[in-house]
């Protein structure tokens, strides 16, 4: 009655080991790092800078616990922190000669110390948020009227177009703020000029008006338009912001919007502001332009002359100088894909995609610009640099690819820059704070004591109260802290201080169940029923009851998981796993341990539960 199969029983050895080995992770301390990545979106990181770290690491005399170069970065982990941060002031003079332009950010971070073999396993620790593990929180500010103007920019550029397809003449186009201006000599062109227009622009208020030199149509942004302009231009930059911070492998940073204009960012490990913002401030801005292939500009790139007037100078990838025209032909909000891959000839190259309007930009540009060059610029920090410029050999459109002199490693950098490189408008931060790791670390000890000390005044009164199954439920209680440890971690969950409170509350859940299964035991024993079919019936006519006040409780969290966000959403998290792992250690795992004590005894006369009152026999029953 009693007993478990030994297949019941090897699930829980099983669920016990696997709880063991992704728990164990967690309670290997972080140790100071220092991490070093590319400070320009045209320099590469890749092995050859592991070997560069690790010999000006020796010449330095600092002993590293090891230099790996991991995805887009390099990391050096050290034994304590005055060695990291003699290691950074050593690799920031050594790798970048001039402070004000540098080549590489050098940042502190924090690296788990989890031995080799629990890492070839797959374990590893949850991740910690920012009040636990330190780290830099900034708020930054969207400039959401340069997102208006960079589109009314645009429409400037559109409508230019749109009249010259339809021969509709004008007597000249232009931008007065977010407005723009289109001046004609007669009003039978401006009625042909305002038919197109409303036609092919209908997110735009056309509003005839009186010009000194004749008359105007004067188009505006309707409001529903401007409010989807600032819309994109917020997604896109917390879209790009996402992709540059990835790139330095931040664990479980946080990119959210904060209202309609701001965006929050939290990077917990990065110990220094400083560096933070220049991780941040790598977010790049993309456009094509022209190159000036004529006889002055060849001679202003070879130093011989001034740059021609509406020209700027520039440099490629390999230090050569560039004469590009200032004309913005594209931007990257055109952009929407860039892969690499091959061409006909199968040389490396790399594939680009741009909307409708790019496309139509592209189609009439190439087709006037067949056999020249078009520089692709990336500006960071108000410094351009041209990632290549290759040569028009046809009639481009919506799909178009440049090639050339390049690796197939070169295609693969040039098209993540291109995607990722991108901001919609530019960004301000206006609120920066830094959490130390000692804070970090001060936040987890009161966490884990919180959690510790309702554990062990569980365990005390359960096992006063009832005994011998009150070992049994504070060893179950034990046993799904550790599955619900263990869950987090495999699924690389962010720990918050929110998610500990989680934690200590899914104990007092936890133990309810178990309550709930003792006394109906005692029930059944009060009733005269035997030991056995004590312990049977009280374990099966207390499931439906733990099933009903569980699955109310996780609808709560479900609506918090899906309507909550921060703070709320993981705490969210940490209550619904441990709803799930409550309800099977509190009845699956429980039930093996009583099966296992008692169930091997074939005339028992008593279980260990506690006192169980019985009715004195012949006494008057209450009313």
């Amino acid at each position: 009655m009693n007993r478990y199969p030994i297949w019941k029983y090897a699930i829980l050895v099983v669920a016990l080991l696997v709880g063991v080995i992704y728990t164990l992770p967690n309670f290997f301390p972080e140790a100071p790092a220092v991490q070093v990545s590319s400070a320009k979106a045209t320099l590469k990181v890749d092995a050859a800078l592991e070997k560069r770290v690790a010999q000006i690491l020796k010449d330095a005399g600092l002993a590293a616990d090891f230099v790996r170069f991991e995805g887009n970065s390099v990391k050096a982990r050290f034994a304590d922190l005055d060695t990291q941060a003699k290691a950074k002031d050593a690799l920031s003079a050594a790798l970048n000669r001039d402070p004000q332009d540098p080549n590489y950010v050098v940042a502190l971070n924090l690296l788990s110390r989890t031995p080799a073999w629990l890492s070839k396993l797959g374990a590893a620790p949850m991740f910690l948020g920012l009040d636990l593990r330190g780290g830099v929180h900034f708020l930054m500010q969207v400039d959401m009227q340069a997102a208006l103007t960079k589109r009314a920019e645009a429409l400037t550029g559109d409508v230019r177009l749109m009249l010259r397809d339809k021969n509709v003449r004008h007597a000249g186009i232009t931008r007065d703020g977010n407005d723009v201006d289109v001046k004609f000599r007669d009003r039978e062109t401006l009625v042909a000029a305002l038919r197109v227009l409303q036609d092919q622009l209908p997110d735009l208020d056309w509003i005839e008006g009186a010009d000194p030199a004749g008359m105007k149509l004067t188009g505006r942004l309707k409001p529903e338009a401007a409010r989807r302009v600032q819309g994109a231009a917020i997604t896109q930059n917390i879209t790009t912001l996402h992709n540059r911070v990835n790139e330095l492998g931040v664990a479980e940073p946080v990119i959210q919007q904060q209202g309609p204009d701001r965006v929050l960012i939290e990077l917990p490990g990065i110990q220094d502001t400083a560096r933070a913002k220049q991780i941040i401030g790598r977010t790049a801005t993309l456009e094509l332009r022209m190159v000036d292939d004529s006889v002055e500009a060849q001679s202003a790139a070879r130093g011989n002359g001034p740059v021609p007037f509406g020209t700027e100078r520039y440099t490629e990838r390999g230090g050569l100088p560039l004469i590009v025209k200032r004309q913005v032909v594209l931007t990257g909000e055109s952009l929407t894909d860039a892969q690499p891959g091959f061409d006909d000839k199968q040389q490396p190259a790399v594939h680009l995609t741009v909307d409708s309007n790019g496309a139509r930009i592209m189609r009439d540009i190439s087709r006037e610009n067949i056999g020249k060059r078009m520089a692709i610029l990336l500006f960071e920090k108000g410094k351009g640099e041209v990632v290549t410029a290759p040569v028009i050999r046809g009639e481009l459109g919506s799909r178009f690819q440049i090639s050339g002199a390049m690796t197939t490693q070169e295609a693969n950098d040039t098209a993540l820059l291109l995607r990722a490189g991108s901001l919609a408008a530019p960004m301000e931060i206006i609120q920066e704070s830094t959490i130390g790791p000692s804070l970090g670390a001060e936040n987890i000890g009161k966490g884990f004591n919180s959690v510790l000390y309702g554990f062990i005044a569980i365990a005390v009164f359960m096992c006063v109260y009832y005994l011998l199954f009150g070992v049994f439920s504070t060893l179950a209680l034990g046993f799904n802290l550790l599955l619900l440890v263990a869950l987090l971690s495999m699924l690389q969950a962010t720990l918050t201080l929110p998610g500990i409170a989680a934690i200590a509350l899914t104990l007092g859940m936890a133990i309810d169940a178990n309550v709930l299964i003792n006394e109906r035991v005692r029930e059944e024993l009060r009733s005269g029923a035997a030991p056995q079919v004590a312990i049977h019936t009280g374990y099966e006519r207390a499931w439906a009851t733990i099933l009903d006040s569980n699955i109310t409780t996780l609808i709560a969290g479900i609506a918090l998981l899906a309507f909550g966000s921060g703070p709320v959403r993981g705490f969210a998290i940490v209550h619904c796993l441990g709803i799930l792992t409550s309800m099977f250690s509190a009845v699956v795992f429980s039930r093996g341990l009583v099966n296992l004590w008692y169930g091997r005894k074939k005339r028992l006369q008593s279980v260990s539960i506690g006192q169980v009152w019985k009715p004195t026999p012949g006494a008057p029953a209450k009313a």
